[in-house]
């Protein structure tokens, strides 16, 4: 399995690795991994990787088997050998507005308390889809609230919970298209707040901005019909 540094260090933007695989499509396999792999409406991170004097910009990462992470290199070309140590050197701008657009679309779910159906993430905007009989009446009133709570500046904390405590406790899943991921035997819990403070709490396996203020400001977007009962509403960073 690829350690993931993304998660447990997602402010880091250089890292060595050691190339451990090739993949019959021409993708890359480190033992450590810098980039997000592409999942959960985040997509993958991009960047490049450099050993000796050769540079390989990297388009994306994606999920391989047995818990490998898979890099992408931009176009293709003779990939490092394995066991040969690299430098990973993520787009770091990009990474970090998927990252305030992450972390927004958690507290669009706590103003817009309603079943998740689906969502995406992008650099500039964000959308999750809502399981909504009635029209979004009171945009203005959701925008507004969201920059209250982003302001706050409330600490954005992980934690875990075993497989058996999340089934004990259904209500934590927001999402109704994507189960978050079981098998490991635990689960990823992100918060927003503290103790009494805390908003938010659900299972995410994305990458987030450490506290609510980093975000920026928002401002709700179109709000489209995509059924008799759900309804699309996007989020668009400010700055």
């Amino acid at each position: 399995m690829t350690e993931r540094l993304f998660r447990n260090t997602p402010y880091l933007r250089e890292a060595r690795a050691t190339v451990t695989a090739h993949t019959p499509e021409g993708g890359l396999v480190l033992d450590k991994c810098l980039f997000y792999a592409t999942g959960g409406g985040q997509p993958g991170d991009s960047g490049k990787i450099t050993w000796d004097d050769h540079v390989m910009p990297i388009a994306t990462a994606i999920k391989g088997e047995g818990g490998q992470i898979v890099l992408l290199p931009a176009e293709p070309a003779p990939l490092p050998a394995v066991g040969t140590e690299v430098l990973q050197v993520l787009d770091w701008e990009r990474r970090h507005r998927h990252m305030r657009v992450h972390t927004a679309l958690h507290l669009l779910s706590v103003v817009i308390p309603l079943p998740v159906t689906g969502g995406s993430i992008g650099a500039d905007k964000g959308r999750l889809d809502f399981d909504m009989p009635k029209a979004l009446a009171n945009k203005g009133t959701l925008s507004a609230r969201l920059n209250e709570i982003i302001t706050q500046d409330l600490p954005v904390t992980e934690g875990w919970i075993t497989d058996a405590e999340l089934a004990a406790n259904p209500s934590l899943v927001k999402t109704m298209s994507v189960q978050p991921p079981k098998g490991t035997g635990r689960v990823r819990l992100i918060g927003i707040g503290v103790g009494d403070a805390q908003i938010d709490l659900q299972p995410c396996g994305g990458t987030h901005v450490a506290r609510t203020a980093e975000i920026g400001p928002v401002r709700l977007g179109k709000v489209q019909n995509k059924g008799a009962q759900n309804r699309r509403v996007y989020l668009h960073l400010e700055s």
